[in-house]
């Protein structure tokens, strides 16, 4: 099976002067680029970094993170990338978790790095002018290319992402490039991408959306079209000057682009291919996107970190709410709670979702943590934490996690369910579900909700009662927000919601 870096060197070959990334000023072809890389590899060389070390990078989605990358890829050193939010002392944890032998920042990220003692004792390799560094990348190996073959193979970890640590320390997720590479191609084939595609390069490099990106275009010989930071304008600007023909976002970022006031004058007409993942798509937003873009394929993809895909649904705006069935390379089963991978539950039943750990996609263990692997991988399957069941048609329904399942009065309810009835409110914006202390059911329904336009608690619970939602499930609270609470790839932050954490309207 071919690493990653021979995947590269295959669209080199291809197509040498097709352009492989555009970054504000800077278009690379793919001739132009492995040259860009065989530069930072030798700059690898100088620094001392050898196969199997850990380079961390905080940065944002820009040419020299992905060149980074790809450099790591030829060289058989391991891309650990964090969230360039992090404060000092995640990056000193992290810094320490994967032993890593330097580490790259830029300006957004180098007060975090000045704080971290971990990285003061580190080779610091500086981009886009910050200070701080040890190295600027621009004169890494001083000119000097190394050469251009790979020192990786396909046994070889690739890159380690970490999770969010949203329920105790960051987790390391080590992943081989084969388990790379056949997550990209089954995304390539999935989303049945082309040759030649263009791919507006927002998701972070430090996420699986934004890696899976990354290494797809680069199957195809597309084109990664970066953008640092979203902003629904500059997206927008980037969509219609790079003809950009197919979008992998988060469904706020979907949210943020069709509700933008520039948003009827640009030209979109070259998308042809949306995809989403990293949360649910509430049905109202899956309407407005579907009739905003008109495509020709829209998928709703439902992984993870651990193991990229769990299933896909072709035809989102079709069956809202459906993930669909298991994709390429991986097996799926709805479990009853609390129960082992034989105890499947009947169509309709809620469980927790289990995927086959064998996958050709899938992890083999968190990095250095027994513990986390004796919960989440038993005897073959990797337990996802998610609820859901299957339709009549063996169609998949996420609704929810098991730690935002509210309990009320003995009965389970998931936030998932209420969100998608509220969200088809046309005064409904956002909405977020979560479950708050009360003495006497234990936890009480409340719904926190962004207005597009004037509405009251009681005709949304009127809304609720005529959507048919059983009694027990209507939300007793509506709280009004200025926004709602979410993490940087756009899951909402429930717990935040819980501890008063936000801003009334």
């Amino acid at each position: 099976m071919f690493d990653l870096g021979r995947s590269f060197l295959a669209s080199v070959e291809r197509s040498p002067d097709a352009t492989a990334i555009v970054d504000g000023a800077s278009r690379l072809s793919y001739a132009q680029w492995h040259r860009e890389i065989r530069r930072v590899l030798a700059g690898f060389e100088a620094l001392g970094l050898r196969h199997g070390d850990h380079l961390l990078a905080a940065l944002q989605n820009r040419v020299e993170m992905a060149s980074l990358h790809w450099a790591c890829q030829f060289s058989g050193v391991i891309m650990t990338p964090l969230n360039w939010r992090a404060k000092a002392e995640e990056l000193d944890y992290c810094l320490r978790d994967a032993e890593a032998r330097a580490v790259a920042f830029q300006d957004v990220t180098e007060a975090a790095v000045a704080g971290s003692p971990v990285a003061q004792r580190l080779p610091r390799i500086a981009i886009g002018g910050a200070s701080g560094g040890t190295v600027e990348f621009e004169a890494l190996a001083e000119g000097r290319l190394a050469a251009g073959e790979p020192r990786a193979g396909a046994e070889d970890v690739s890159l380690m992402l970490y999770t969010s640590g949203t329920t105790g320390r960051p987790k390391g997720v080590p992943r081989r490039h084969r388990q790379e590479r056949a997550a990209a191609l089954a995304h390539v084939a999935q989303n049945l991408y082309g040759r030649g595609e263009r791919t507006l390069g927002v998701m972070p490099l430090y996420h699986t959306m934004g890696v899976r990106s990354l290494i797809a275009m680069a199957l195809v010989d597309g084109c990664f079209v970066s953008l640092p930071r979203f902003d629904a304008a500059a997206a927008l600007a980037l969509i219609e000057r790079e003809r950009i023909s197919n979008l992998y976002l988060v469904p706020t970022l979907y949210h943020d682009l069709v509700s933008h006031e520039r948003f009827a004058r640009t030209d979109t007409g070259t998308v042809r291919k949306l995809g989403f993942a990293g949360a649910a798509m509430p049905d109202g937003l899956l309407k407005r996107v579907a009739a905003a873009f008109k495509p020709e394929l829209f998928v709703n993809h439902y992984g993870s970190s651990e193991i990229y895909t769990f299933t896909i649904e072709p035809e989102a705006a079709r069956k809202p709410g459906s993930v669909g069935k298991a994709g390429l390379n991986q097996r799926i089963r709805v479990v009853r709670l609390g129960a082992d991978p034989d105890a499947v539950a009947a169509p309709g039943e809620e469980g927790e979702i289990i995927a086959d750990a064998a996958g050709d996609e899938a992890f083999e263990g968190y990095w250095r943590r027994p513990d986390a692997d004796a919960a989440a991988l038993r005897r073959g399957w990797y337990f996802t934490g998610d609820t859901g069941y299957r339709d009549a048609e063996g169609d998949l329904f996420v609704t929810g996690r098991i730690d935002d399942m509210i309990i009320t009065g003995g009965e389970n309810v998931s936030p998932g369910e209420i969100e998608s009835v509220l969200s088809l409110h046309p005064a409904v914006a956002e909405v977020a579900v979560a479950g708050l202390p009360d003495d006497r059911w234990g936890k009480r329904v409340a719904a926190f909700v962004k207005r597009a336009a004037a509405v009251e608690a009681p005709e949304l619970d009127g809304w609720c009662r005529r959507s048919g939602l059983a009694d027990f499930k209507r939300p007793r609270d509506y709280v009004f927000v200025r926004e709602v609470p979410r993490s940087p790839v756009g899951k909402i932050l429930r717990r935040k919601l819980v501890a008063g954490e936000y801003e009334t309207d």
